[in-house]
């Protein structure tokens, strides 16, 4: 990779495709010559680390639809909000491994909702070997880490030994949106890059609980120290300045943004095309906009969209 070209992770796979975080959106995502592939873990019961989005089960697979797991559906908390569904924590691996994908989004992408029902669900282990044999990084978010230490399945108890008990490591990061659980993995020395993520539409727990309000994105990005000892920041595509990138790199800090979309409905007013929502917009014109502000890294669902735009995105500074 050039510096001119951020790298391409692959958002769950090639989740404008397929269903995510599917072994089919995997594969494909390498086929379009994705540099990585960025994942989300969730805990089961037994504590196995679970390839999904969330905890909450019903958006992704087809567990609403199975009858023998209808008792188990549940009202709970999840960061400050009531969700009703089926959680992974009330299910062994077993269990889940019964359960069948499903496309998230199946209004806006019913391509991806043909294969709904083909791939079954993953552990880390799963992603691990596969992206080992592929030769390429894998991305790993540990998902509402308080919420799930305080259910007993500590996320970062439970990568370490998974991690190390791989019989194939791949170049590996983890992110999160909760520093607590990163500095916990930075403290015990942790061996791999660690990238906080920052601008999502919840403030994440810890962050409440260390400062004793809720503090916006913006403002800790104002004091870039705070992220000391980690490798990187990755931060949503509205908050992607020069300013930001320069300050960064001064720190010793990359920066990824988070997610590439092609469709109007994810770009700015100003990138959409005629035909509503659904419809792709100008994504690449906009897609190098923040590439020239200098990101080491993007997440985008369609990988091939991606590396195509991007290519041709300069950084700044790149022109005499």
């Amino acid at each position: 990779m050039t510096a001119a070209t951020p790298l391409v992770i692959a958002h769950r796979g090639a989740s404008g495709y397929r269903p995510e975080h599917t072994r089919d959106a995997f594969r494909l995502a390498i086929e379009q010559g994705a540099d990585a592939i960025e994942i989300d873990v969730v805990a089961s019961k037994d504590g196995e680390l679970v390839v999904r989005h969330e905890p909450e089960l019903s958006g992704t697979t087809d567990v609403a639809a199975r009858p023998e797991f209808a008792a188990r559906r549940a009202a709970k908390d999840v960061d400050g909000r009531t969700l009703r569904g089926w959680f992974a924590e009330d299910f062994t691996w077993t269990e889940l491994s019964t359960l069948r994908a499903r496309e998230r989004l199946p209004r806006l992408r019913p391509a991806g909702a043909a294969f709904d029902g083909r791939d079954g669900l993953l552990r880390l282990s799963d992603a691990l070997g596969l992206t080992a044999r592929a030769g390429i990084r894998l991305v790993v978010e540990l998902k509402h880490a308080v919420r799930s230490a305080a259910l007993g399945l500590p996320l970062d108890e439970l990568l370490v030994p998974a991690l190390a008990g791989a019989a194939a490591l791949p170049a590996v990061t983890v992110e999160s949106f909760e520093e607590a659980v990163l500095r916990s993995l930075a403290d015990r020395r942790f061996p791999h890059p660690l990238v906080r993520l920052l601008g999502g539409p919840r403030v994440a727990p810890d962050v409440v609980d260390r400062v004793g309000r809720r503090l916006g994105y913006r403002e800790e990005l104002r004091d870039l120290d705070r992220f000391d000892g980690l490798a990187g920041i990755s931060v949503r595509t509205a908050l992607v300045r020069p300013s930001l990138v320069e300050r960064a790199a001064a720190r010793g800090l990359s920066v990824w943004t988070w997610t590439l979309r092609p469709e109007n409905c994810f770009l700015p007013a100003g990138y959409w095309s005629p035909g509503g929502p659904g419809r792709f917009g100008r994504y690449a014109e906009y897609w190098r906009q923040l590439a020239r502000a200098g990101i080491a890294g993007v997440f985008a669902d369609h990988p091939d969209l991606a590396r195509d735009a991007l290519r041709s995105a300069e950084p700044v500074g790149a022109r005499a």
